[in-house]
């Protein structure tokens, strides 16, 4: 078993028992990508670059999914929307938390 120590923003909500829905706790995205977090962070390791923490929802969002034109400006903001719906499903954000990280909240 390989120790990680990982920073939580702090109003993050507490991570999801295995397979209930995901409630954007970050854990699994600041432990390493996910197969597109790969291929947005261009790494295999650490946190991914897409991750972003929203204030107003009080928990952490995939950047492909939440603003993909933020990351790519390039991309034509009307294909934005199926970027999102194509991330959505190849994340697997309708199936449930499948990281089975264990947390230890420090002091």
């Amino acid at each position: 078993m390989r120790g990680q120590t990982i920073f939580i923003h702090p109003l993050a909500p507490p991570k999801p028992p295995t397979g209930v829905a995901c409630n954007g706790c970050g854990v699994c995205c600041l432990s390493e990508p996910c197969p597109l977090g790969m291929l947005v962070s261009r790494r295999r390791h650490g946190a991914c670059a897409a991750l972003r923490w929203s204030d107003l929802d009080r928990r952490y969002l995939c950047g492909v999914v939440s603003d993909p034109v933020a990351l790519w400006p390039a991309l034509p903001r009307w294909i934005a929307p199926m970027v999102s719906r194509l991330a959505r499903r190849w994340i697997g954000a309708s199936i449930g938390c499948d990281a089975d990280t264990i947390v230890v909240r420090g002091g």
